[in-house]
Order: C-alpha cells, then sequence, then structure tokens
C-alpha cells in the first residue's frame, strides 16, 4: 500500500472482474481490504501461468494442440472483453505471465490492474502514462499515447509468436532493428523450421514413432498448420493499428487452424 498507485490499480481490477464473467477470464471470488493491506482471492490455477510451462526445465512440454488450445482460450477471453461485453474492456499488459491455467490446461486471461474501459462510441483513448509491459507493447503507445481494442491484438500476435517460437521478445537476440516479429517474418514461410520452437517437432516425431499407425507424412502436416499459426500472428501484429485483424476473426482463424489439425491427423490414421 506504500506504492502510490496501488490503490488505484487494485480499484481498477476489482472493477474490471466485478463486470466480466467468462469461462476463459479468471474468476474472483472475493476481496480484502483495509488500511494497510488490499488482497484479491482468485480461483486457484494449479498449472501455475503460461510463462512458467513455457521455460520450465523440469522436462514439461507443450503440444502444437496444446498450444493452439490455449491461445484460443485467450482469444476467445479477449473477444468477450472487446465485442461481448456492454463496455469495451481494454487489457493493456497481455504477457505470458498474465495467462493461467487450471487443472485441465484451460487459459484463463488475469491481471486486470491497468485495464481500461471503452465507453459509448470511443475506439482509443489517450493514456497519461506507459501501460503495459515492454516487448508486448503496441507501438503506437509511443508515438500517439493511445490505447485500443488494436493494442491488446498486437500483444497478442506477440504472445502467439513466442508461444510457437519459445522465444521472449525481450530476448538478449533481439537489438538494434530486430524484434522478435521481424526474426519470425524474415523467416516466413520458407524457413520456419529455424524460429519455431524445435520441442513441437520432436514431440511429433516421438509420436510419430510410438504410434506406428501415424504415418511420416505427419510432419508436414505439421509444418502446414505451423505456417498459418504464425501467419496470423504476423497479422495481429502488424504495425498500422487499422491493419490488424479484430479478434472475433481471431477466434474463427484458429479454430479452424485447430479443427482442421485434428482431423487431417484422423483421416491420415483412419487411410493406413
Amino acid at each position: 500500500m506504500q506504492h502510490e498507485l496501488a490503490s488505484k490499480s487494485f480499484d481498477t481490477e476489482c472493477r474490471a472482474l466485478r463486470m466480466a464473467r467468462h469461462r476463459n477470464l479468471v474468476k474472483i471470488i472475493t476481496t480484502c481490504s483495509n488500511l494497510d493491506f488490499r488482497a484479491l482471492i482468485l480461483e486457484y490455477m494449479p498449472h501455475g501461468s503460461l510463462n512458467d510451462l513455457l521455460y520450465s526445465n523440469d522436462g514439461r512440454q507443450l503440444s502444437f494442440l496444446q498450444r493452439v488450445g490455449i491461445m484460443l482460450d485467450v482469444a476467445m477471453a479477449m473477444e468477450y472483453l472487446h465485442h461481448q461485453h456492454f463496455e469495451a474492456v481494454l487489457h493493456c499488459d497481455l504477457k505470458p505471465s498474465n495467462i493461467l491455467l487450471n487443472q485441465d490446461m484451460i487459459a484463463h486471461v488475469s491481471d486486470f490492474g491497468i485495464s481500461k474501459l471503452l465507453a459509448g462510441d470511443e475506439n482509443s483513448i489517450t493514456l497519461t502514462s506507459m501501460p503495459g509491459t515492454v516487448g508486448y507493447m503496441a507501438p503506437e503507445f509511443g508515438s500517439t499515447g493511445k490505447a485500443s481494442r488494436a493494442s491488446d491484438i498486437y500483444s497478442y500476435g506477440i504472445v502467439l509468436l513466442e508461444v510457437f517460437t519459445r522465444k521472449k521478445p525481450t530476448d538478449a537476440m533481439f537489438v538494434g532493428e530486430l524484434s522478435l516479429r521481424q526474426w519470425v517474418s524474415q523467416a516466413f514461410p520458407h524457413e520456419l523450421s529455424n524460429v519455431v520452437d524445435s520441442s513441437i517437432v520432436l514431440d511429433e516425431l516421438n509420436n510419430d514413432i510410438r504410434d506406428a499407425s501415424r504415418p511420416p507424412e505427419n510432419f508436414s502436416i505439421l509444418n502446414t498448420y505451423l505456417a498459418s499459426i504464425v501467419e496470423l500472428a504476423l497479422l495481429c501484429s502488424r504495425v498500422e493499428p487499422e491493419e490488424r485483424i479484430p479478434m472475433t476473426d481471431v477466434v474463427v482463424m484458429l479454430n479452424k487452424i485447430k479443427s482442421d489439425y485434428s482431423h487431417s491427423l484422423e483421416s491420415k490414421v483412419f487411410s493406413t
């Protein structure tokens, strides 16, 4: 409570979570508050954060479908906040450490301490301070000081790239003009094997070895859908806000990728 913005951040998060109800948003159970201490009591998430899962060293690996499922959960939460809530909510700090996973590996978006509301017909708001986290913030924050739905979409695109490359946007390799987005864009579409997380490919190869019914062309199938994921992430993280696609389209595209990939694997197995 010694921090001057602590009370404001607490009140903002309470307001956002009190108004929002969605299976992919963290659920607030109750609050504790007195003159010296304030706390939010949230539903426990036994699998921790997406950041923990991505960078853990205890042997846990996320498969391609698990990663797609998690990012689809996040997209549905953001679609709700942007388009299905009576007042559009801007998260303003979307990143892997703010994405929590329950016992069933269902993702929940959390940490609304700096979230903003778009009232009425507003499409953007001017911010008095720089919100969010370096590496995930949309470039227009620095140039115009404005936040919008497109700002969250940019952050989502960067998270999507991170989930499938296992590279943080703040990694030491990204210096000067080279960013995570530029690094991936340079490899798209023909050299994606140089940038995607190798454990995704190894997981697919190990599944082929363990399951003789799975044909070897599953590897090329995976590459096709990895390219679709990267293309979507690049669309979300375009420099110009008006060129980014809305979260409603992201949900549709991810649903299709998840469904088509699952069906392609099933059809290959049945045809052998």
